[in-house]
């Protein structure tokens, strides 16, 4: 679904053709278009589902900021999407993506975004402990890693410590 605002979409389906069109020139190979989705919430400007070949983007930013946004976030996306295809798995923002940012897009490789996020909820945090110096100490989890250690689908650790982080009643 694209934004109200069409314009917004046009000009962001322009980026797209176009880092495509550097990404043809500078690999010798042809890309498609990927699916656009404007369905993405919280405080993620953009997503790239590789395997899909779908780029989801935040419209609330994208109204809010929207010069901002189209200069960076459809590019990054797109970047993620070649990467992926050129050198299948590889890491998020290492070496490779850097490489398709600055040479082929012509933006720096700048990893996160600093749009202006307002959360909608207020996320909920359980209280954890670990054995920082003799003393515990607490940590707050969010509720889906709180809820995968219930389900012991997961432990995390302190990233002082490395000690287990224990529930707290």
């Amino acid at each position: 679904m694209p934004p109200a605002n069409l314009q917004h979409h046009q000009t962001i389906r322009d980026q797209l053709i176009s880092a495509i069109s550097d990404a043809e020139r500078y690999f010798g190979q042809s890309f498609t278009m990927p699916e656009i989705r404007y369905d993405l919430r919280g405080q993620t400007a953009g997503l790239a589902l590789l395997r899909e070949w779908v780029i989801r983007l935040n419209a609330e930013i994208l109204f809010r900021e929207p010069e901002n946004f189209i200069a960076e976030v459809p590019k990054h996306e797109m970047a993620h999407l070649i990467t992926h295809k050129m050198f299948g798995q590889v890491r998020p923002h290492g070496k490779e993506w850097k490489l398709v940012m600055s040479e082929v897009m012509q933006l720096p490789p700048k990893t996160t975004h600093r749009f202006e996020v307002t959360k909608t909820r207020q996320e909920r945090t359980f209280p954890y402990s670990c054995q920082c110096e003799g003393k515990n100490k607490v940590h707050q989890l969010g509720i889906r890693r709180h809820y995968k250690v219930l389900r012991k689908q997961a432990n995390y650790l302190c990233t002082r410590c490395k000690a287990p982080l224990i529930s707290q009643p």
